[in-house]
């Protein structure tokens, strides 16, 4: 079993720009699932499918595994459920690697920070630009993002 623990951030600014060690264009869509979220995601010439447990929190059941690049864009387009673009953003701070997602599309504006751990309650140096912790907060997850976009939220 594969477990995932993990933070999110909101960026107080964008002095994280300058730690960026590489960014990668991504795309994931939906496939469905009941408990789980079920996507395929497509990050430079890679494709993988995540089934990760749908619940709110640090801990989480998630698995992972590559799949052909024709396979990842087939699928891809099969995808019924809803869809999230993003540029992941690599950033290295306190022995960590940070991910900065920055969305796309109906997502635009929207810049969340995420760090995953090896255990819960790890202590965690934040970084100068980390401001309010989101982790516990369900519209920030790029499932729920899928369903209902940034830019329909009435306050973000």
């Amino acid at each position: 079993m594969a477990l995932e623990i993990e933070r999110k951030f909101l960026p107080r600014d964008e002095s994280w720009r300058d730690g960026v060690l590489r960014s990668v264009p991504m795309k994931q869509a939906y496939l469905g699932g009941d408990g789980v979220s079920i996507r395929v995601r497509l990050a430079g010439d890679q494709a993988t499918i995540n089934i990760k447990q749908l619940r709110l929190g640090r801990q989480r059941e998630e698995f992972e595994y590559p799949v052909p690049l024709e396979d990842g864009l087939r699928l891809f387009e099969l995808a019924g459920g809803g869809r999230v673009e993003k540029t992941r953003h690599y950033v290295r701070h306190g022995g960590l690697l940070w991910e900065i997602d920055e969305f796309e599309g109906r997502n635009q504006g929207l810049v969340v920070a995420e760090v995953e751990l090896e255990m819960v309650g790890q202590a965690v140096e934040l970084p100068p630009w980390a401001g309010d912790e989101v982790t516990d907060v369900d519209r920030y997850y790029n499932v729920a993002l899928s369903i209902q976009p940034f830019d329909t939220w009435e306050t973000p």
